[in-house]
């Protein structure tokens, strides 16, 4: 039964895997937007564009030239945010501390269809960018530098990416970054205490009330979470517990590619656009220990709050105090579900 309370009235939800909290104002979903629009692109890209670094056969910008890819495309990236032959130091001078980060960045291409987004893919060619997803997981794993992988993806001119052709960014380095130490301090609290994922017995509440639930299938829930902070963010997570995406059958990988396809899809119905989002797998760390305690799961940050054109801004009150949403998590959920 909805609890009428969360719809109605401020209230504070709590995120089972960071330890923060989201400000919840249901009643501030009804004021005038007098605020800023965003131009939303309705230009048609063209399949192949002469023009674009990532598209087959085009030279990028350090003179390598692309070869005629079909499917996944994977390289390293030429503008790399981390080093892997950054040398080892550290800053220890009264309150100034700082450590040498090493890392190895990658760019995958989704598909060599310049025009195409995930959510205009085939099921069966997101499979092969999650095959694509374990091969390189595994790789960057392997190397005794790298502790922890984030796939991850920003689509859309409005999240800051640079170009729009169909693709996604790994990160590798040799600690974890703060929102994956987060999470895991908390799983490994909870696994420690009830030996059990903290995320398989979150989704069997979810699955039993179904207020959250957009979408599922044998293997994965979507939901919107809970604790949700952007206006329409999404989770995707297998149903049984799986460290890293490496344990995914390969029937299980086509259900995980099938629940980005509906998501995605439906995202695009919602306000009749190209949706923008960053989205992000988190995972099991790569250091050698057996993470008994994780849960992978994927996260959708989407920043369209009423329209195509109205973005959600994290201002104010978000950036010195905490996060804060008008829209609840169920309302979000219904507006989705509705569109399948």
């Amino acid at each position: 039964m909805e609890n009428t309370n969360l719809q109605d009235y401020s209230h504070k939800r709590y995120n089972i895997l960071t330890g923060e909290w989201v400000l919840v104002s249901p009643h501030r979903a009804k004021r005038p937007w007098q605020g800023q629009n965003e131009e939303i692109s309705t230009e048609k890209r063209p399949s192949y564009d002469e023009n674009c670094y990532l598209c087959p056969t085009n030279t990028r910008i350090n003179g390598e030239v692309n070869p005629d890819y079909k499917d996944v495309f994977v390289f390293t990236n030429d503008f790399a945010a981390l080093q892997k032959d950054s040398p080892t130091f550290s800053v220890n001078d009264g309150l100034f501390k700082a450590e040498s980060e090493k890392g190895i960045c990658k760019v995958i291409c989704f598909s060599p269809d310049h025009s195409k987004s995930l959510a205009e893919m085939e099921v069966e060619d997101i499979k092969k960018i999650v095959h694509v997803w374990q091969e390189e997981y595994a790789t960057l794993g392997e190397n005794e530098m790298i502790n922890y992988v984030q796939i991850f993806e920003n689509k859309g001119a409005v999240m800051g990416c640079s170009n729009p052709h169909p693709h996604g960014q790994i990160w590798s380095q040799s600690t974890l970054p703060n929102e994956v130490d987060k999470k895991d301090r908390h799983q490994k609290e909870y696994f420690n205490k009830n030996n059990t994922s903290l995320l398989a017995d979150y989704l069997l509440q979810e699955l039993e009330a179904k207020e959250r639930i957009i979408f599922e299938n044998d293997d994965f829930v979507v939901l919107t979470p809970f604790w949700a902070v952007w206006p329409f963010e999404v989770m995707i997570a297998p149903k049984k517990a799986k460290k890293n995406i490496l344990e995914l059958s390969d029937t299980e990988a086509r259900n995980y590619a099938k629940a980005i396809s509906v998501i995605t899809s439906t995202y695009d119905k919602l306000f009749n656009t190209s949706f923008p989002y960053s989205s992000g797998i988190h995972q099991a760390p790569t250091n050698g220990e057996e993470n008994e305690h994780w849960h992978f799961h994927m996260s959708f940050y989407p920043p369209l709050l009423r329209s195509a054109t109205v973005k959600k801004f994290m201002v104010g009150y978000e950036m010195f105090g905490t996060p804060q949403r008008d829209i609840t998590a169920e309302i979000a959920a219904k507006r989705l579900r509705d569109l399948l």
